[in-house]
């Protein structure tokens, strides 16, 4: 099977740059971008009234002053919710942001974004469906579509039913599982994303013959994201943005 062409940078920004900002905040996504990055990895899921936010956890605790299930609050009260004074001082008052948000930042700042849609149990296809419309509806920027990613094969269906022209990758956990071709075929994934003690030269060979690019998390090592590009892996996901250098896309 031909492999199509791949836009995406070869690195990209890990939780919008969440190492040095409050991860998935606005905040997290200007230092990115102030270090030269122009792709970035966040993490998506839904409030209790269907708004599409940024947020890693199922709870609020780590990152936020809230407390409880993410999903438990409706966008008011969660739009109030301090989401950067866990990181520091410097970024006390940074609130989670609008997907939708998001998107018409990095639209306009030329940022590749790579959306992981990250639900609440019991809401996959919910979440799946919000995502991929919203990322329909506010980006604004020509060419290059944000990818859906996720780790859940329902959010991905879910994504692929309510806009199938979006993008896919399929993302699994170490060790990959033996069924991770079948997964990615079965929703009509673009793309292999897994953890990168998990790519092997053989492993991305069997990918591009079935058609997939391969992606890659969290490689924080300068010299082993090297190495993993010239296996043939189309981005690598990093949180060492004042480590690793960004590089574009082989397109660009």
């Amino acid at each position: 099977m031909s492999l199509p062409a791949w836009g995406y940078p070869r690195t990209m920004a890990h939780r919008g740059a969440g190492a040095l900002a409050p991860e998935n905040t606005l905040a997290a996504l200007r230092q990115g971008h102030a270090l030269g990055y122009r792709a970035a990895e966040v993490d998506v899921k839904l409030s209790a009234d269907g708004v599409a936010f940024l947020l890693h956890d199922d709870t609020l605790e780590r990152t936020t002053t809230g407390r409880g299930r993410a999903n438990a609050l409706d966008w008011r009260a969660l739009s109030q919710l301090d989401a950067g004074a866990w990181h520091g001082a410097a970024f006390a008052g940074e609130p989670l942001p609008a997907y939708a948000a998001v998107l018409a930042w990095c639209a306009a700042n030329g940022v590749a974004l790579n959306a992981e849609i990250k639900p609440v149990k019991g809401f996959e296809r919910a979440t799946g469906a919000a995502v991929a419309l919203d990322s329909r509806t506010h980006w604004a920027a020509q060419g290059l579509q944000p990818l859906l990613s996720s780790f859940s094969t329902e959010a991905l269906a879910g994504a692929r039913d309510a806009v199938p022209e979006l993008p896919r990758a399929h993302l699994f956990p170490h060790p990959l599982p033996d069924d991770w071709l079948s997964r990615c075929q079965s929703v009509g994934a673009i793309a292999l994303d897994c953890h990168w003690h998990s790519v092997t030269p053989e492993r991305v060979r069997i990918a591009h013959a079935a058609g997939l690019h391969v992606l890659c998390y969290t490689c924080n090592e300068p010299e082993r994201v090297h190495e993993l590009l010239s296996w043939g892996v189309g981005t690598v996901i990093t949180d060492a943005v004042d480590r690793v250098p960004f590089l574009p896309s082989e397109l660009s």
